[in-house]
């Protein structure tokens, strides 16, 4: 059977008009820099009288290069298959942690076969963490282990892979201690993060097209109790943080709300996803992948399970 999204094309990228593309990117650059200034200043890794808004490239740079491959590997793939893609539409948001809400590729034309499908959804992730993980060990040599202390802090979200990196880099961490992360480090964690999200094996992700790709028809129903797990990491959040505001500490309910919701609006976006794009994964023609692309297939959805993160963030 012909390889239908093989066949020449008469575009191979969506016509428009790439100052767009420049214009978001350059702000993206900017907002990014902007939340790394912060992080420098505000971690004391510069004094805030020699800080300048530049100051903020330990973060920005890696973090910008992990989400640049991230995009690119996308639409690398898609060229390669003659399937017309947008350049990367970077979302500037200069007022959350990392500066960005990511990027986005538009792709008008439905995916048609399996192996493109695959290809183009496991590109973005395998080539983000080329840079992420690498980025985490430099980072992480730059860290600093020290004691907790008493007062309210922010722990970032652990995973099987950041906690093995982790253990790797700087050997066991006492009890009452942790890693202080230098801004490098923690791009690389924002990598992990955004990847992890990519990789939920829902609608149209990343992780959607890859098990769509592997499993057909069946992911749909797959699909179906990923959403609904989504309430389940709510639920397991409200009753592992709901400790202080049972006990009536002050800030309780800001400790339960900030620590529980992650995975409640992610159970709306996906929600809203639905509602413009449909419930079901597009289908593509049929025929079965190789066994090579059978592991890269298996290797991405291991790849989420790795970074996944019960709880994003948390205040303690």
């Amino acid at each position: 059977m012909e390889d239908t999204a093989l066949r020449p094309s008469t575009s191979r990228r969506i016509p428009g008009n790439w100052l767009t593309n420049l214009v978001l990117f350059l702000a993206t650059v900017a907002s990014v820099f902007w939340a790394g200034y912060h992080m420098m200043v505000g971690g004391s890794f510069v004094p805030p009288d020699d800080a300048v808004w530049w100051s903020g490239w330990p973060f920005a740079v890696p973090f910008l290069l992990i989400l640049i491959f991230h995009e690119f590997g996308h639409w690398i793939a898609a060229q390669l298959h003659r399937v017309p893609a947008s350049l990367p539409y970077f979302l500037p948001v200069p007022v959350v942690w990392f500066g960005t809400m990511g990027a986005i590729i538009t792709m008008p034309e439905r995916i048609r076969s399996r192996s493109a499908l695959l290809d183009i959804g496991a590109a973005g992730p395998l080539a983000g963490m080329m840079v992420a993980i690498p980025t985490m060990i430099i980072g992480l040599r730059m860290s600093e282990v020290a004691p907790l202390g008493n007062d309210p802090y922010i722990q970032e979200g652990q995973s099987l892979l950041y906690v093995a990196v982790k253990w790797l880099v700087l050997g066991p961490i006492p009890a009452g201690w942790d890693v202080h992360l230098h801004p490098t480090a923690f791009a690389a964690w924002g990598g992990f993060l955004i990847t992890m999200i990519n990789l939920l094996p829902w609608g149209q992700l990343d992780g959607g097209h890859i098990a769509y790709a592997l499993l057909g028809e069946k992911q749909n129903k797959v699909a179906l109790w990923v959403r609904r797990s989504l309430l389940a990491l709510f639920a397991y959040n409200v009753f592992a943080f709901s400790g202080p505001l049972l006990d009536g500490a002050e800030g309780g309910f800001e400790i339960l709300l900030n620590n529980a919701t992650f995975w409640l609006v992610w159970f709306f976006v996906t929600g809203l996803m639905a509602r413009f794009g449909g419930t079901d994964h597009p289908p593509c023609d049929g025929g079965a992948l190789t066994p090579g692309r059978r592991r890269v297939a298996v290797l991405s959805l291991l790849l989420f399970v790795l970074l996944f993160m019960p709880t994003p963030v948390a205040i303690h």
